[in-house]
């Protein structure tokens, strides 16, 4: 499967575009559980667009890419995230914070967070796909490596490699509802996520209107209103009981809210995006997500231009630390044509990389597909190994996993986090997953802060037999500390393998509990 790169490009830039768009015309009625009635943009825009943190840390990704190169983790994000990402509110600061703190990811994103089901992820799901159109195998990997820096095991995580797979078989497929069928397999279909778009899908089967299709989501899938403010909802939404809910459990319903824009706009650019931010909630998420889907699937072209006229194509920040990104920010983008090159230049890289694994290469003499698939049957098997992806993915969910060359150790430090009292055992899970052809004699030795002891020993062997064999270690250990003074307590698990010379180091990091 060939994209000529020519094509290619005109959809990352209406990705972009679209994204600029959607966050402008939805950021005046962010937050209003009510239903607006926006036909365009609200105000006087003077040629420039308002800020928004949906398009402000893809930028950063886009520097850590070239920066870092491809090999990108949850570990080296969170190094740009507290260097870079300047928020203090919801789940991109209490992600700050806990990471500040000493916490690693995904622990950053779930320890004390009450926004971990919200919709801080999902809008930046975009950089992802673009990098690997064709590929949601792919793009999904990456998402929720930078899901869990702020959301850790909740909603959001599902919630962006929910889109992340959307947006990238977006490139090569045209069907949004064969699109949404594919990235639900990507995702639990029991989590609050795959059931709001499920609740959308059926009322769209129906024949309910969009008005009834959003009430059936707010319904069933709702968070609190906004920081619990009862004049945060309409009246009429009061009415029918839709004041109450779950503070920060918002991500399900403004997935759905995204899909009925997405469904009910039928593939016209301004009902797509107006819909889903007359529906309420997050609407500059839900209308710049849309926005981008959108140009994903139909390029820049398809973007008429009186929408485009009132902001212009340059990018405004809201929540980067510009004084250290080159220089009060020259490493940023200016522009929505200056970040589609860019873009485009990873996506190149990718390509090569991925040879097989991606569902599309890129050929700067080949010819756009010119009869896309339009049924699932027609597609590569790997736009549609989601259920696989999904077994991998979450094999780990909520844990900290450190990657070494032959072995994977995620680390679980059980229901009660990661906190260490005086006095109190803790317990602390090993899962050692051994990827290579062959068997190992682990040797396993616990460096501990003076005075603590582990049980059942501080040192010991394992054998681990290779994935094909068998399963991966579980060994779990108990921590104890007579008096805990620092805030911060950090312990390091070893692991050598005789006659071989890698040392793997596992950092295990506990919070003093004693206060909490």
């Amino acid at each position: 499967m060939n994209i000529n790169l020519i094509e290619f490009r005109k959809k990352v830039l209406g990705c972009w575009m679209g994204k600029n768009i959607g966050g402008t015309l939805g950021a005046p009625f962010e937050w209003r559980r009510q239903i607006n009635h926006v036909s365009f943009y609200a105000q006087d825009l003077g040629g420039e667009p308002l800020p928004n943190d949906d398009l402000d840390i893809q930028l950063l990704w886009l520097v850590a890419l070239e920066e870092r190169g491809l090999d990108l983790d949850a570990h080296t994000l969170s190094e740009y995230w507290v260097t870079y990402v300047t928020p203090h509110w919801s789940e991109y600061g209490t992600a700050k914070i806990n990471m500040r703190a000493g916490l690693p990811p995904p622990l950053s994103g779930t320890f004390g967070n009450d926004y971990k089901d919200s919709c801080g992820a999902f809008i930046r799901s975009e950089i992802w796909a673009c990098i690997a159109p064709g590929a949601p195998q792919i793009a999904a990997r990456y998402a929720y490596e930078d899901a869990i820096l702020d959301h850790g095991d909740g909603e959001g995580t599902y919630a962006e490699v929910f889109v992340a797979a959307l947006e990238s078989a977006a490139f090569v497929h045209p069907d949004i509802h064969q699109l949404i069928t594919i990235a639900l397999t990507y995702i639990p279909p029991e989590c609050g996520v795959a059931k709001a778009v499920q609740c959308v899908i059926d009322a769209y089967r129906l024949g309910k209107s969009w008005l009834e299709a959003r009430d059936a989501v707010l319904a069933g899938y709702r968070g609190s209103s906004f920081f619990l403010l009862p004049e945060a909802t309409s009246p009429d939404d009061t009415a029918k009981g839709f004041a109450e809910g779950k503070q920060g459990w918002d991500v399900p319903s403004n997935i759905g809210m995204l899909l009925i824009g997405l469904l009910y706009g039928e593939g016209d650019f301004a009902r797509s995006l107006t819909t889903a931010v007359n529906c309420g909630e997050d609407t500059d998420c839900t209308g710049a997500t849309a926005g981008s889907i959108f140009g994903i699937l139909h390029g820049i072209d398809a973007i008429p231009p009186q929408w485009i006229t009132p902001i212009g194509r340059t990018i405004k920040t809201a929540c980067l630390n510009l004084g250290e990104l080159g220089g009060f920010g020259s490493q940023l983008p200016a522009d929505v044509d200056v970040l589609t090159d860019r873009t485009v230049a990873i996506a190149q890289r990718m390509s090569l990389r991925h040879p097989k694994a991606s569902g599309s290469r890129l050929r700067a003499t080949m010819p756009m597909l010119s009869e896309a698939p339009t049924e699932l049957s027609d597609l590569k098997p790997e736009l549609l190994n989601g259920d696989k992806v999904r077994e991998a993915l979450f094999a780990n969910m909520g844990r900290p996993v450190f990657r070494f060359q032959d072995f994977t150790v995620g680390v679980d430090y059980g229901a009660a986090g990661p906190l260490i009292c005086d006095g109190q055992p803790t317990t602390v899970k090993l899962h050692i997953h051994n990827h290579y052809k062959i068997q190992a004699n682990l040797n396993l030795h616990w460096y501990l802060p003076e005075g603590w002891k582990v049980s059942p020993a501080a040192d010991g062997a394992l054998l681990s037999l290779p994935g094909q064999l068998g399963k991966p270690l579980d060994v779990t250990f108990r921590l104890e500390a007579p008096a805990v003074r620092s805030p911060m307590n950090r312990a390091v698990v070893e692991l050598t393998i005789a006659g071989r010379p890698t040392v793997m180091l596992v950092p295990i990091t506990l919070l003093n509990g004693n206060l909490m």
